[in-house]
């Protein structure tokens, strides 16, 4: 099902939220996927007043919450009372830095990663006790090779507990040199989510439509099966309108028979 990542109109977002969300959905979009939850740098007061405005601004645009990214704070248990809000079920960690401590050097130091998913376990754990289910959301960093021949991201999902959920973002696995429908097949139940873009798969370079770059997106949404739930659209940087490229490359999905609008 398409879900779009609303860090893909970030600046109209900042401009006039529920202006940016109505015309989300005039586009076709019916989940979305927020950002910014859980941020340390914002209080947990301040967080819940951002989640209620949103919630006021899904609900007027007729969009629902398909996961969210966020970080974890050290207090989990005021992000729970953020995603109970804005109706998030899942939460993904899209960065090792937000989590207290941690950065994306982790992926490169067996024992800091050991850390890493160890904190990550944790807070599952306490995520499942209010109903939440927690993931990780890569980029390209995570395939540092370690001492014993390993990519930090192999690692890492092997220390992960059963219930930590996979979100591969098949652009960054790209860039980082691994095979996004190699990666899903290894992931299997895990993976319910993807997000898709294209472009020339290296850091800098604007995102283009589906089928323009260097990311096999079908050939990964085929790969994953039909337990990977949500396909992503989404921007990082562009030349194009941002708005018609997710369009565009969320029209192209739909229409090849990969996703579905709702």
């Amino acid at each position: 099902m398409l879900s779009v990542q609303l860090y893909s109109v970030r600046d109209a977002l900042a401009e006039n939220q529920d202006r940016t969300l109505a015309r989300l959905a005039e586009i076709g979009f019916r989940y979305v996927e927020p950002f910014g939850l859980g941020s340390a740098d914002k209080s947990a007061a301040d967080r819940l007043v951002a989640a209620k405005a949103l919630r006021r601004g899904l609900d007027a645009a007729g969009l629902r919450v398909s996961a969210t990214h966020a970080g974890l704070p050290g207090d989990v248990g005021s992000l729970a009372e953020e995603c109970g809000e804005i109706g998030a079920d899942t939460v993904f960690v899209p960065h090792p830095r937000m989590v207290s401590g941690f950065d994306e050097d982790v992926f490169g130091d067996p024992g800091r990663l050991a850390a890493f998913a160890d904190a990550v376990n944790a807070a599952g754990q306490t995520l499942a006790g209010a109903g939440l289910r927690l993931g990780y959301h890569n980029h390209d960093f995570e395939w540092a090779t370690l001492p014993d021949g390993r990519s930090g991201y192999d690692a890492f999902w092997a220390a992960a507990d059963d219930a930590i959920l996979a979100e591969l973002d098949v652009y960054w696995a790209t860039v980082a040199g691994a095979s996004p429908a190699e990666v899903l097949t290894r992931l299997g139940a895990r993976a319910v989510s993807v997000h898709l873009k294209d472009g020339p798969a290296r850091r800098g370079e604007p995102q283009t439509p589906l089928g323009t770059g260097d990311v096999d997106a079908p050939a990964a949404v085929r790969a994953a099966g039909p337990g990977l739930r949500w396909h992503v659209a989404e921007i990082d940087i562009t030349d194009h309108d941002p708005f018609e490229l997710l369009a565009g490359n969320a029209a192209q999905l739909a229409e090849s028979g990969l996703s579905r609008w709702s």
